[in-house]
């Protein structure tokens, strides 16, 4: 193995941590503050599909030989740019992502009160509805071409794992924007883990690192043309993680605390005003 293969791997590893565990700090949060307040559960309910749908891509692009030996005819002989970390972070992703769905749908198992955002919005829902139905035309669309029929220039199977993929890419556009909308109307930040955001942004660096050291090893940059998931998700998340950034570091920095002073004065002065009576 040579330093650049010896280098994709670490970066693959480390950014596949990374990625894993800025999951946990949203669910930790909500535990310790015994509430999922200043969240609302559209981002983690479409992320779950979202993730669904990216492990469902990674593990069958890794494995099957079908949908390899129909890349390879579209992209000059070249196999997909996909490595096992890919599928263990999927994997990882997806239940995390579902628990964490839980405390939004069913607060009273976690000892939650429930909060407002605990539904997801019109928009959430429409886009996950929109994905499942474009999946099936297309499953439906490769079940009615022949079966002689060319894969590289008909549709096939590879098709219908590229729609799933677009399904990721899609979700990864627009699966924070309620978030950013919310804290806006807001102006705060209080209830959203920031530490999911440092760890994503780093581990979205090191994502577009390997996939460029892969696509180098290979000779041929149909690792990024021809695996567009990866790379946009590295590059979308990273442009949300530094708006997030700057709304909880710079916009709202103080926002936080000081509702926090208010509140807890508010409480104290109900408490006082119970004790008198």
């Amino acid at each position: 193995m040579g330093f650049l293969e010896f280098l994709s791997a670490v970066f693959g590893w480390i950014y596949t941590l990374s990625w894993s565990l800025s999951f946990y700090s949203q669910p930790m949060l909500n535990i310790r503050r015994k509430s999922s307040s200043g969240t609302t559960v559209d981002f983690p309910f479409i992320n779950t599909i979202g993730f669904l749908a990216y492990l469902i891509y990674t593990t069958v692009f890794y494995s099957s030989p079908v949908i390899r030996h129909q890349y390879a005819l579209r992209n000059n002989g070249h196999t997909p740019a996909v490595a096992l970390n890919d599928i263990v972070f999927a994997a990882h992703a997806f239940v995390v992502c579902a628990v964490l769905v839980t405390q939004y749908f069913m607060p009273s198992i976690w000892g939650f009160d429930r909060a407002p955002g605990t539904r997801p919005s019109r928009f959430i829902l429409g886009v996950a509805s929109g994905s499942c139905v474009a999946v099936a035309i297309i499953i439906l669309v490769v079940l009615s071409t022949p079966p002689d029929a060319d894969p590289k220039t008909a549709w096939a199977w590879l098709d219908v794992i590229y729609t799933i993929s677009y399904v990721k890419l899609l979700i990864t556009l627009i699966k924070y924007a309620p978030q950013l909308v919310f804290n806006f109307r807001n102006r705060s930040t209080k209830g959203w883990s920031i530490w999911q955001i440092l760890l994503d942004f780093l581990g979205g660096i090191l994502s577009i690192a390997q996939l460029v050291i892969d696509s180098y090893l290979q000779g041929d940059w149909s690792g990024i043309t021809g695996n567009p998931v990866k790379f946009a998700l590295g590059n979308v998340s990273m442009l949300y993680d530094l708006v997030f950034m700057t709304q909880h570091y710079v916009l709202y920095r103080d926002d936080g605390s000081t509702k926090d002073g208010e509140a807890d004065s508010l409480l104290e002065r109900g408490e006082d005003g119970r004790r008198r009576d």
